[in-house]
């Protein structure tokens, strides 16, 4: 890992408000954190905000303390604001990116840009949920928006977040459901809402348990198009940094701002998880918050620093090296590009043959018909740490798949782009998933996960009018992998592993359909004409971390439970964030949380999945838990879908709630 510096000494001075009240048109308060410099008041400044429903008073804070008082101290005001009904604001949270949450961030951004210790001008920046509600913000083009850094962040909804990918349903849709159930139980900071226990009784009554919801628009259809800046490319209109990493599933953004954007773009892609760059593993770090400061200089301040004749496209090339499931860090180097698509990117088609890849194509008639429990070294959709989230060592799932591999390549060989799977093939059944996966095999037999795609039969054709998968009659389909940046070692082999299932990562189809190919062919992004690095990016920086005290510590643990009785395969995933305090506050946070996904070899409609999430806050006598409790089985028609949500004040229930719902499986 490179190492993290500590900057405290600043250009400015800084103001810290802890909780700054923003008050939205219908009379919700919303609160802020605000950091400025000093001499504001006087000298205005551009504002910075970043608006997310994770809690800036226990939540965030961390990675806050690292960022926040950075920006201020070269000479803006950094805004952390909580979204309503999260944290310190006031009100009810319905859904993720709801027209009422956009129109905060517009009233949001409007305050901002009137008042006197701000210049007029406003940039907005975000991680994940942040990063796609600041693409959505500009989408709408407030007046004092002038440009925007989105990290780790999509353009689709549907295609490209936690819900859906290619069609399939995402393991992550019940995860996430399960965390956001869990994260939006948590009351206000007392120190700050005196009304907390009104208000918090509210959020429990009103906490809508949304992974039933996303699992029933089972299409591209207007939910989903809700919130998709793709829908317009030419409606965002200021200038945007788009930041990624190979680690992290929303990979393809950058490519697609890049391709499509009509306003002014810059992507840069890492190896990293679902991180911001200055502290994500695995390494190399860079100085994220350097690069944010030159982009605001540039776009707010209207500095001529030449910030928009850098690379339009920064990328870390990956080199081949031994599977790791949490590496610290990955050999690479760094690759500029003047456009996107590169011109130095050149498509080339490698025809497929009954177990190889490239050389002279030929009839395949090979039948995909693989075990359920196939993809358990996956890792996560968004992995973020190093707790064996990442993919690991691919051979089991590969030895389950249908494989096609290349010769050892003699040269090597540099991808930076999407691959492009192309087939013909037959289905025995009316509902079928394909999955995809580009490995680097070693001369010892590893395999390391380059990128992977996926498609859901039924969406061959379209996204919002999926149609039944043909039975026996052969049709063609297309499939984009997601982007990459990858140098093959001399001597390492490329491999195509085919498979029909993909567990946990997505649900299984109602029934296990044989898909028999037929013919095919993969078009591989060739790159050539780099050597080593052609950027040299700033060390990671930041404001000193919080200040706070151990009182528990964490433990984490994942590993591959097999019943030799009943067959069935587990993946246990638990994570103890143990408990903190604050000292310049004095609240104590904690969480506890464990997954366990199940599935018999030999049987899609044995899938389930558990998920406990426990929250934890106290300040001296006071104190507060939530259980939130959820479960996700299927049958052939329908996925169910129940939940259980417990809080206490102390050692008193004050709440407890079950959800049950049924989704039809329409297109699953």
């Amino acid at each position: 890992m490179t190492a993290l510096t500590t900057v405290s000494d600043f250009p400015h001075r800084l103001i810290d408000d802890p909780d700054v009240g923003i008050v939205m048109p219908d009379g919700i308060r919303l609160s802020a954190r605000i950091w400025r410099p000093e001499g504001a008041d006087t000298q205005p400044v551009p504002a910075v905000l970043e608006y997310i429903p994770y809690r800036k008073r226990d939540g965030t804070l961390p990675r806050d303390e690292l960022m926040h008082p950075y920006v201020a101290g070269h000479g803006y005001a950094s805004v952390r604001v909580d979204m309503r009904g999260n944290g310190d604001s006031e009100g009810l949270m319905t859904d993720e990116y709801t027209q009422q949450e956009m129109d905060d961030a517009l009233a949001v951004i409007a305050w901002l840009a009137e008042q006197p210790w701000c210049s007029g001008a406003v940039g907005m920046m975000g991680k994940s949920w942040g990063g796609f509600n600041c693409l959505q913000t500009a989408f709408l083009r407030p007046p004092a928006l002038k440009a925007v850094i989105s990290v780790c962040s999509t353009t689709d909804r549907f295609a490209d977040d936690v819900h859906f990918k290619g069609g399939c349903m995402l393991g992550e849709n019940p995860g996430w459901g399960a965390v956001m159930l869990s994260f939006s139980s948590r009351p206000a900071d007392p120190a700050l809402r005196p009304d907390w226990r009104a208000d918090w009784l509210r959020r429990l009554e009103a906490e809508p348990y949304l992974a039933p919801r996303w699992a029933s628009h089972q299409s591209r259809d207007a939910y989903w198009r809700h919130g998709s800046v793709c829908e317009d490319w030419a409606a965002i209109q200021v200038p945007v940094l788009s930041v990624g990493g190979w680690a992290d599933n929303y990979m393809n953004t950058v490519g697609h701002l890049m391709g499509k954007q009509q306003s002014v773009v810059q992507g840069l892609m890492g190896p990293w998880v679902h991180q911001y760059p200055h502290t994500a593993v695995p390494g190399p770090q860079i100085g994220f918050l350097q690069v944010a400061i030159r982009w605001w200089d540039r776009w707010l301040k209207g500095i001529e620093n030449g910030a928009e004749t850098d690379p339009a496209y920064r990328a870390y090339m990956l080199h081949s090296e031994p599977p790791s499931a949490a590496p610290a860090f990955r050999k690479g180097h760094w690759v500029t590009e003047t456009a996107w698509p590169s011109p130095r990117v050149t498509p080339e088609v490698w025809p497929l043959a009954p177990g190889r890849l490239g050389g002279q194509g030929a009839p395949l008639e090979m039948a995909v018909n693989t075990p359920q429990h196939l993809g358990l070294h996956t890792g996560e959709y968004f992995p973020m740490g190093l707790n064996a989230e990442m993919p690991g060592d691919q051979r089991e799932d590969d030895a389950m798949s249908v494989c096609f591999d290349s010769a050892p390549l003699a040269g090597g060989m540099d991808l930076l782009g999407r691959a492009v799977l192309r087939l013909r093939l037959t289905s025995d059944k009316p509902f079928a998933q394909i999955f995809a996966r580009l490995c680097d095999v070693a001369p010892d037999g590893s395999s390391v996960r380059i990128c992977h795609g996926m498609l859901n039969l039924r969406h061959r054709d379209s996204m919002e009018n999926p149609t039944p998968v043909p039975v026996g009659t052969p049709f063609d389909i297309e499939l984009a992998l997601d982007e990459m940046g990858y140098r093959l070692a001399p001597g390492h082999r490329l491999r195509l592993a085919l498979s029909t299932t993909y567990w946990p990562f997505a649900w299984p189809s109602a029934e296990a359909a044989t898909l028999t190919l037929q013919e095919g062919s993969l078009e591989l992004p060739r790159h050539s004409g780099s050597t080593g690095d052609e950027w040299t990016p700033p060390a990671p920086e930041a404001a000193p971390a919080w200040r706070h005290r151990v009182l528990r510590k964490g433990a984490a643990a994942r590993r591959i439970e097999r019943n030799l009785i009943s067959g069935e395969v587990s993946l246990v995933i638990e994570e103890d964030g143990g408990d903190a305090e604050n000292l310049d506050h004095g609240l104590v946070s904690g969480d506890t949380m464990r997954e366990v996904w199940t599935i018999r070899p030999d049987d899609p409609l044995s899938a389930r999945v558990t998920i406990t999430y426990e929250q934890r806050l106290s300040r001296g006598n006071w104190s507060v838990r939530t259980l939130a409790e959820t479960n996700l089985t299927s049958e052939s028609g329908h996925l169910a879908f129940t939940a259980r949500l417990q809080a206490w004040e102390g050692e008193t229930p004050v709440f407890d709630r079950d959800f049950r719902e049924f989704v039809k499986r329409d297109h699953l």
